[in-house]
């Protein structure tokens, strides 16, 4: 306790309760080529869904590589993913004109490096989609910088002028004649395509219909012609008359916000000034239908947001409009700045108009042309043990020497390095698929340029599949099903427990395999540490075998000997950090060994291992470890073994002989 210069009571704890913690086993990694999201960062998905939200749907260039991610979260739910791109997977662009750069925004640690030229005044760009590739071409930005932008009169004329709007039944135009020129071309100039417009008045009624096109015949006439799906109703067939307005046009996303924009309270407490607002609206869409599957569909509103640098909402946040959209939208970061002012008190004259930007420019990567090493860049996101937490490591696909290159450096570069997670690599396509009699050479060769390595773990061909989102069979590698196969045997059991054989070896969603070993290369198979996979008639296509690529009989030729391993030195070691600076006393080891024993006999108790002992003493805590400021805990651990071959015998005996006089001889 601290020393006391008088008389008095200190109070401290010393805190007795540390455990070995629990660890996590399931959570997989995998890189690759998508057609969408962040690149070189990497991103925790939990279902296809959210997959398929963040990277895009499959394509017939990177399905190899997303099937195996779907594949791996159909028995688990944390996988994280990296995309990988190279420098010319540009970002699709809404520019000003046509002179614009092309823009390759990794992320958005890359976006803040670069937004300050994207963003500069002599720049022109309006916006960036988020990632690159082509999905991005598919946006579109309607901006509604103000309230006389979101609704107002069409077609006003003065006291002497009349207007006369003719509706058909069932009609999809508007016919539109003034009786004097220059009314008509007004009205084509006030509309836009996608503008809602009221037609109609008080005493015969009013119908809200969208413009399609708007066609100016002459001077005092025009078209107006409407979208098919907003029709005029029938039985209402009305000649309208006025010498005021013809109809009031609303903003094309009018019915997404709840009102034109106006006036924010931070901006209202600080500007006397009623006639300048801050408030903008802001719609983000689906042009081309590319992303949703629909046409025009709304992927995002940004309603209120401010054009003053400075604004905050009543919570405290921002809602400048270029910070909302960098913090929270999906599809967009802001560029060149057409609508703000540095700070309230200097807000910049309204725009009148809705500005309309439609995406060009993105550029998707090729699975198939994409350099090895970007595909290596990508997995480097995993390759610390103290930035991300993973167990399982997906090769995805593997493609010729690339594919050797890729697994190796998984296996040597992260697992070797890491030493708590395991790779699951599989042949090539062209090993197995459509190559009758020659699948066994082909995959003991390609296992023969892999690594040696008991934190790797090789599978035997590809699986048939059916690919919902295109409509068409695919054939995918087996190692995201093999990963996957781990995480359910860790959730159903123990990770020590092997993931194969019947009872939790089954891989899901398999129509059939490319390469279906018979015994005699099942026999070749293991023997070079190929774990095959089988389909069983009435019993379904099962993991049937359960070895890594360490290349030589040992305990950890085995993956539940390995994963049993992983799971005791990295729970021990972050336990035994409690000891790190305190003495190297007997106290210390005490606690240490107090610690791990009661661990160790649970993991018995679960089956893991059939004993162990714990020696940490001054045995090996010598003086002269002590002096060198180490300290020294020996795990001695007898791991469970799985069965890999069963011998039955089956001995025929007289009916006169007594079992007990032979049982034992055999």
């Amino acid at each position: 306790m601290p020393f006391q210069v008088s008389p008095g009571v200190n109070v401290s704890e010393i805190d007795l309760t540390t455990v070995v913690p629990a660890v996590s086993t399931t959570t997989g990694a995998v890189a690759g080529v998508f057609k969408w999201g962040p690149v070189e960062q990497p991103v925790l998905i939990s279902t296809e869904n959210e997959l398929v939200n963040t990277y895009g749907k499959p394509t017939s260039d990177n399905f190899e590589t997303w099937f195996t991610a779907a594949n791996f979260l159909s028995y688990g739910n944390q996988l994280y993913v990296s995309r990988a791109a190279n420098s010319t997977s540009y970002n699709a662009l809404a520019n000003t004109d046509a002179s614009a750069a092309n823009v390759f925004v990794k992320n958005a640690t890359d976006w803040s490096t670069q937004k300050s030229t994207i963003q500069a005044s002599g720049a022109n760009t309006a916006f960036v989609a988020k990632y690159p590739g082509a999905l991005g071409n598919s946006l579109k930005i309607s901006v509604c910088p103000n309230a006389n932008a979101y609704t107002g009169n069409v077609g006003t004329a003065n006291s002497t002028s009349t207007i006369t709007a003719v509706i058909s039944v069932g009609s999809s135009t508007l016919n539109v004649n003034t009786t004097i020129d220059g009314v008509a071309n007004t009205i084509s100039s006030q509309l836009a395509i996608g503008d809602y417009i009221v037609i109609g008045n008080s005493s015969i009624g009013t119908q809200t219909v969208q413009v399609r096109a708007v066609t100016l015949n002459t001077a005092n006439s025009v078209t107006i012609t409407l979208a098919e799906t907003n029709k005029l109703k029938e039985a209402w067939e009305p000649t309208i008359t006025g010498s005021n307005s013809l109809t009031t046009r609303y903003w094309e996303y009018f019915n997404s916000v709840d009102g034109a924009p106006g006036r924010s309270n931070y901006f209202a407490s600080r500007v006397s000034n009623t006639s300048i607002a801050d408030e903008m609206h802001i719609a983000i869409v689906d042009e081309d239908g590319a992303i949703s599957g629909v046409a025009g569909e709304i992927l995002e509103v940004w309603s209120h947001v401010s054009r003053a640098s400075d604004a905050r909402g009543e919570q405290g946040g921002s809602i400048y409009w270029k910070d909302v959209l960098e913090n929270n939208s999906v599809w967009v970061w802001p560029g060149k700045d057409e609508y703000t002012s540095a700070a309230t008190s200097s807000l910049a004259v309204n725009t009148t108009s809705v500005k309309k930007y439609s995406f060009a420019g993105g550029v998707d990567d090729s699975e198939s042309a994409i350099p090895v090493s970007r595909i290596l860049t990508a997995y480097d996101v995993f390759a610390s043990a103290e930035d991300i937490d993973i167990s399982l490591i997906l090769g995805g696909r593997a493609t010729g020497t690339n594919g050797v290159q890729v697994a190796n450096y998984i296996i040597d570069n992260i697992c070797e390095n890491r030493k708590d997670c395991v790779a699951f690599v599989s042949p090539e396509n062209s090993d197995t698929v459509n190559v009758p009699g020659n699948e066994l050479a082909n995959v003991k060769e390609f296992r023969n340029r892999l690594s040696s390595s008991s934190y790797a773990v090789m599978d035997s061909g590809h699986k048939y599949q059916y690919d919902r989102y295109n409509d068409v069979y695919r054939w995918i590698p087996l190692n995201g099903d093999i990963g996957g196969l781990c995480v359910r045997t860790d959730n159903v059991r123990d990770p020590w427990f092997s993931p194969a054989g019947l009872n939790r070896g089954n891989i899901k969603n398999v129509i059939k395999l490319s390469y279906n070993p018979d015994k005699a290369d099942r026999d070749e198979l293991y023997k070079v540490d190929v774990n095959p996979v089988v389909n069983f008639p009435g019993q379904g296509t099962v993991l049937f075998g359960d070895k890594t690529l360490l290349g030589r009989p040992s305990a950890f030729d085995r993956i539940n000997v390995r994963r049993l391993f992983i799971v005791l030195e990295k729970a021990i070691s972050r336990a035994a950090k409690s000891a790190l600076f305190e003495f190297n006393d007997d106290f210390t080891r005490a606690a240490f060994r107090n610690l791990v024993e009661p661990y160790l006999r649970d993991i018995q108790g679960r089956r893991g291992i059939y004993d162990f002992r714990v020696v940490c003493d001054t045995t090996n805590n010598t003086p002269e470890v002590i002096d060198r400021n180490e300290f020294r805990g020996d795990i001695y651990v007898k791991p469970s073994r799985s069965i890999n071959f069963i011998q039955l015998n089956f001995v025929a005996v007289r009916t006169g002989v007594e079992f007990e006089e032979i049982v034992g001889r055999f």
